[in-house]
C-alpha cells in the first residue's frame, strides 16, 4: 500500500521533521513519498494511506483542504482521521474543552462581522495585556499581542480579523516568558517528550529546546484533553502555559499538522515509524 506523507507546496516554511521521517521509514522498510494536498496533479486513489503532517497552509483555503480530506480518507487509511481533523480546524474547540472541565486559557470567541468593544469586553474580564488570533489559524498567522493602553491597536486588529473570519481573544499569561509554553508530543497512545518554545507572533520565528521531561501535572492536562480521542488518534500535540498560581493550562490541542519536534527525540521518532508500520500492515489484513 502506498503511504503519501502529506504537506503543502511551497511550504511556508522549512519542515525539520520531514527528511528524518522519510528516512526512518525507508530504514523500516516502509516505503513512503511527500505529496502535497494543494497539488493538482496529485491522485488520491484508492489503495493509498496518507498521513498528514504539514499541510499548513490549509487554514487559507479551508473548504478546499476539507474537501480534499474527505476524498483522500475515503481512497484508504488516514492519519489522524478525518472527523478528528474536521472538530480540530477551528478553535472553538477551546471552549468545548472548558465545558468538558479541562483546564484552558480563558478564551472569548468572536464570529466573522461582529462589531466588538474591545475595551468594555476586556473590562468585564479584568484582562489587562491581550492575544488575539483567528479561531482558524496555524503558526504564528495572525496572532498577535496587545497591552491595554493599546487597546485602539487591538480594536483595529481584531476587526481587521473579523472582516472575513472568527477571532478569539485571551489573556496573556507571563508565564510563557518564564517557564516556558510547552509542547507536549503524544505519538500512539503516550507522551513521549516535551519542548519549551518562546512565544510567537505575526511573522515571528519559532525557537524551541531540546527535549524535556513532561511534567506530571502537565501530563495530567494532556490526557484529561485527549481521553475522548486517544483510541483513534497516530500523534498529538498539547500546548501548555501556566496561570498565576502556577497551575498548567491548555493553550492549544493539535491535532492535524503540529510539528512533533521528532530531531529533539529520536526515540519518538522510532515511536511514530513503528506506529505507522503497524497501521499499514493492519490496513492490509483488513
Amino acid at each position: 500500500m502506498e503511504l503519501r506523507i502529506a504537506t503543502c507546496r511551497p511550504l511556508p516554511e522549512v519542515d525539520p521533521d520531514e527528511d528524518l521521517l522519510l528516512a526512518a521509514l525507508a530504514e523500516r522498510g516502509v516505503s513512503a513519498r511527500m505529496a502535497a494536498w494543494n497539488d493538482p496533479k496529485e491522485r488520491w486513489s484508492a489503495g493509498s494511506a496518507t498521513v498528514l503532517r504539514s499541510t499548513w497552509d490549509y487554514i487559507h483555503r479551508l473548504e478546499d483542504f476539507l474537501e480534499w480530506a474527505e476524498r483522500a480518507s475515503a481512497a484508504g487509511p488516514f492519519w489522524n482521521p478525518l472527523e478528528i481533523v474536521r472538530g480540530n480546524v477551528h478553535k472553538r474547540y477551546l471552549l468545548e474543552l472548558a465545558r468538558r472541565g479541562v483546564a484552558t486559557t480563558p478564551t472569548v470567541m468572536f464570529e466573522r462581522s461582529a462589531r466588538v468593544e474591545l475595551a468594555r469586553e476586556l473590562d468585564a474580564r479584568r484582562w489587562s495585556d491581550v492575544v488575539i488570533k483567528p479561531a482558524v489559524g496555524a503558526g504564528s498567522f495572525g496572532a498577535r499581542r496587545f497591552a491595554r493602553e493599546e487597546i485602539d491597536g487591538a480594536s483595529e486588529h481584531l476587526h481587521s480579523l473579523l472582516a472575513d473570519r472568527d477571532a478569539l481573544v485571551q489573556p496573556y499569561l507571563p508565564s510563557v516568558e518564564t517557564h516556558g509554553e510547552r509542547a507536549l508530543v503524544w505519538i500512539d497512545g503516550r507522551f513521549t517528550h516535551a519542548v519549551r518554545k518562546t512565544p510567537r507572533w505575526s511573522g515571528g520565528d519559532e525557537s524551541v529546546s531540546d527535549a524535556l521531561a513532561v511534567e506530571p501535572d502537565e501530563r495530567e492536562l494532556g490526557e484529561l484533553a485527549l481521553a475522548p480521542l486517544a483510541s483513534q488518534l497516530l500523534y498529538a500535540r498539547v500546548d501548555v502555559a501556566r496561570d498565576e498560581r502556577g497551575a498548567p493550562l491548555l493553550m492549544e490541542l493539535e491535532l492535524i499538522e503540529p510539528s512533533l519536534f521528532l530531531k529533539q527525540h529520536p526515540l519518538a521518532l522510532s515511536r511514530f515509524v513503528d506506529a505507522v508500520a503497524r497501521r499499514l500492515a493492519d490496513a492490509r489484513i483488513e
